[in-house]
């Protein structure tokens, strides 16, 4: 399905424990449609999930993908690196 990097997996974690709204948290990943390419990512943490939706655990994480998204996303590779000028989540996909 995707790939976490321990350290995007870190991130995610603190931002999940920071958020105690969320009961049963999940990272959803999605495709938009539209930008000069044609799609973009989408990332939030939602509560739980769908009945048609793809869901892992990848590195402690729970995700959940849409049917429309998921031929899109197969394959994903999420990071986190720190840094001043090129900090955040990276993705990958090939």
């Amino acid at each position: 399905m995707i790939m976490i990097t321990e350290k995007a997996a870190e991130e995610l974690k603190k931002l999940l424990t920071s958020d105690a709204e969320l009961k049963e948290p999940v990272l959803r990943l999605k495709v938009v449609p539209g930008g000069c390419s044609g799609y973009s990512y989408a990332m939030a943490f939602e509560e739980g999930t769908r009945a048609d939706d793809a869901v892992a655990e990848v590195q402690g994480v729970k995700v959940a993908i849409d049917p429309g998204s998921e031929p899109h996303l197969k394959g994903l590779h999420l990071d986190f690196k720190d840094g001043l000028t090129d900090g955040g989540f990276k993705i990958e996909n090939p």
